[in-house]
């Protein structure tokens, strides 16, 4: 019988691992894609490519028709309009953002959507909380802290300063997480059983993204290299998000996200590896932080007696 700290891993929730470690990979693709071609092009890019797989793959299987409608419409317009507003919020808050340390503060807003998560559980999914989960997850968010400034010095005088500057940017990214966060509770409260919708979010997030591109004109240089990043980039997201639609319909929705908040530090390992950034102290005493923090928040969650979350 598996313990609280040794549980048994089912196929769903692993499938919210694997999403993570998916996500983790694109940072540094999206970074050498937005360096030669613009970050809004690169998002509109990312999410047209990744709509038209995601036709392909509803045109394949023939009964797209007849999975839709079994789809619950506060799901369907709900979680829909969560995940389009979750990603134009991110990209508004990164083009507002006025410098690259900006960037990466707008970034570590985005990055509270695991806490966010585990928190918004014990609301719409019947959880209940521990004395350990708020120590955990300000461990575990100090812990992003030290993994950003790993590429740039941050601290909080310089994110009050930054966020009294630029304060439609950073209130964004904080929406963006908030957003998220709601997105992955209530697509397990309303579609844990009927199935997901993720193959019509991502190609309506990319018109969505299209249409702001093409309001916010930015020079672009496309190479070999750039279409092939964003092909990439465009597979990779659809697969990520559908197996992340499945962890949080049908596996354990605090575990993934409290292994979530390990997201910015593999991302950081990738960066590392992929843009030859060298590692330094910062990222491994984040990396033990992050770790201590997500389990503490895991073990602090537990199921209420009673159900009704409907």
């Amino acid at each position: 019988m598996p313990s609280k700290l040794f549980p048994r891993f089912d196929l769903n929730s692993l499938a919210g691992f694997a999403a993570i470690l998916l996500w983790s990979t694109t940072i540094a693709f999206v970074r050498s894609l937005s360096e030669q071609v613009g970050g809004l092009t690169t998002a509109a890019a990312v999410y047209l490519i990744g709509g038209l797989f995601c036709l392909l793959r509803l045109g394949v299987r023939g009964d797209a028709t007849r999975m839709f409608r079994r789809l619950p419409l506060r799901y369907l317009f709900g979680c829909g309009a969560l995940f389009v507003f979750y990603m134009l919020a991110l990209y508004l808050a990164v083009g507002m953002a006025k410098s690259r340390q900006q960037v990466l503060e707008v970034g570590l807003m985005n990055y509270l959507w695991p806490a966010l998560t585990i928190v918004f559980s014990l609301f719409l999914l019947n959880k209940k909380a521990g004395l350990l989960l708020f120590p955990g997850a300000l461990l575990a968010v100090a812990g992003i802290f030290f993994v950003i400034g790993q590429e740039v010095s941050i601290s909080w005088t310089s994110l009050a300063g930054n966020f009294a500057g630029n304060p439609l940017a950073y209130s964004l990214g904080l929406l963006a997480a908030i957003f998220w966060a709601l997105y992955s509770n209530l697509t397990r409260r309303w579609a844990e059983s009927s199935g997901g919708g993720v193959e019509l979010f991502i190609p309506a997030t990319g018109v969505f993204l299209l249409a702001f591109r093409l309001l916010n004109p930015e020079p672009s240089s496309w190479t070999i290299q750039a279409g092939l990043e964003a092909v990439f980039l465009g597979g990779v997201t659809v697969v990520a998000y559908i197996l992340w639609d499945r962890a949080m319909r049908k596996g354990d929705v605090v575990l993934v996200a409290a292994f979530s908040y390990l997201t910015p530090l593999f991302s950081t390992f990738v960066s590392c590896l992929y843009l030859g950034i060298s590692a330094g102290i910062s990222l491994w005493i984040g990396c033990i932080m992050i770790m201590a923090g997500s389990i503490l928040s895991w073990i602090s969650i537990s199921d209420q007696k009673t159900s009704g979350i409907r």
